[in-house]
């Protein structure tokens, strides 16, 4: 059987962040009816999805990704909502959002252009970055946009995080956690 992979390059999470947001999902789970909730180990804020990358492929746009984070530095990160995307009555997916931020944009960017500049085809919608909690709406009742405000109570305040690392992700469906870091990228 042949077991198709995936790639794609993200911000990691860092481990400490990851924990709180676990035991915040907990408490999501009791509230939001989801069929599948994301593993703590897998969360991230995808910035290139690459697909089934050859190896020559992906060894050349590792070497390209390297060479743009020479000199970077990290930045400050803050979880400070809750989204969704697909139907409102009935989402496909449920995520955490991230403030705005520029040099978040500017990773995002250097990343994307490189993956481009190397050949791969990638998703053409707006960044809209974000770290993806569960998938499916399975209620009784549709979803109710102000079910997100229970984020508040969870968080009164933002969940600040250091971003000091991009990673190049590789999927597993058959494992949980299911994705496997490849190579890291540290930015100062």
């Amino acid at each position: 059987m042949n077991k198709q992979t995936h790639f794609f390059f993200a911000i990691k999470i860092p481990q400490e962040t990851k924990l709180i947001m676990k035991e915040n999902s907990e408490r999501l789970k009791e509230i939001l009816p989801f069929s599948r909730w994301v593993h703590h180990e897998d969360l991230h804020i995808t910035l290139a999805f690459l697909g089934n990358a050859p190896s020559e492929k992906l060894t050349s746009v590792m070497e390209k990704v390297y060479g743009t984070f020479s000199g970077s530095k990290g930045f400050i990160l803050e979880i400070n909502k809750l989204g969704i995307f697909g139907k409102l009555d009935s989402p496909r997916i449920f995520w955490a959002d991230t403030k705005e931020s520029n040099d978040l944009q500017m990773v995002r960017k250097k990343v994307f252009t490189t993956c481009l500049d190397a050949g791969f085809q990638l998703e053409t919608r707006p960044f809209k970055p974000h770290i993806t909690l569960a998938r499916k709406w399975t209620g009784d009742k549709p979803f109710q946009k102000n079910l997100l405000d229970v984020w508040n109570e969870l968080q009164p305040e933002p969940l600040s995080f250091k971003v000091s690392e991009v990673v190049l992700y590789q999927t597993h469906l058959d494992k949980t956690p299911k994705y496997e870091e490849k190579t890291i990228y540290k930015l100062e």
